[in-house]
């Protein structure tokens, strides 16, 4: 496994990282308690890619404001690899490794229409915001959430050992959707793309392979028939 450059922080940022992704975790099962069944239109509604970007632009600004003083780049991970098609390729073997872990779990859980993201097919009336939609979910949610646990959460904790950061970044990843059945799901995508970090030091594959795995499951949901 290769070493990852990480700058020396203090522990203020890493508790102040760990309570923000606890205190995420925290709001997403509160409001998947309290909140009734989620509409299976969600991908069709303009208020749902804006409540995302509001969303995500708080939580970006988080992470900078605990970043603080640090250099970004070293931080976050935003380098280079230091080769694109071995990155691509271990990206590749993560994504396949993510589908049929998926595929053998979803035998037993139901994580698809627990979170409720996925239409169940394709409304050509409201092809707009579902257009909308897929950027947030293709583009935008990747890359914060890859600079949140992949990046500034990684570099944090793995001065306590790349395998803890692995772990407890992916785990914590997974929390933050607030699922219950699809939580192994989620946990092992999120530990195998913190993997793919460690043996990549940079952020950007992960985005790739995070980006790639949500555009599927969309297309996938207004192309085949349920």
């Amino acid at each position: 496994m290769e070493t990852v450059a990480v700058p020396v922080p203090s522990r203020w940022r890493l508790v102040a990282w760990l309570g923000f992704t606890l205190a995420l975790a925290a709001l997403a099962y509160g409001g998947r308690i309290a909140s009734t069944k989620t509409p299976s239109d969600i991908a069709y509604q303009w208020s749902s890619s804006v409540i995302a970007l509001v969303q995500y632009v708080f939580m970006l600004a988080i992470l900078l404001g605990i970043a603080a003083g640090l250099d970004r780049r070293e931080a976050f991970a935003l380098r280079r690899p230091a080769s694109w098609p071995r990155a691509i390729g271990l990206a590749a073997v993560c994504l396949a490794a993510i589908w049929a872990v998926g595929a053998v779990l979803s035998r037993f859980l139901d994580a698809t229409d627990e979170q409720g993201l996925v239409p169940k097919g394709w409304d050509s009336g409201r092809w707009a915001p579902f257009v909308a939609f897929f950027v947030v979910v293709t583009v935008v949610a990747p890359i914060v959430e890859e600079l949140t646990y992949r990046g500034l959460g990684f570099t944090l904790v793995s001065s306590y050992g790349v395998w803890t950061a692995i772990l407890t970044t992916g785990v914590l990843f997974g929390a933050a959707h607030g699922l219950v059945e699809g939580l192994p799901v989620l946990a092992f995508f999120g530990i195998t793309v913190g993997w793919l970090r460690s043996r990549t030091d940079s952020v950007y594959p992960g985005m790739l392979l995070h980006g790639t795995f949500n555009g599927v499951a969309l297309l996938l949901s207004v192309t085949v028939v349920h």
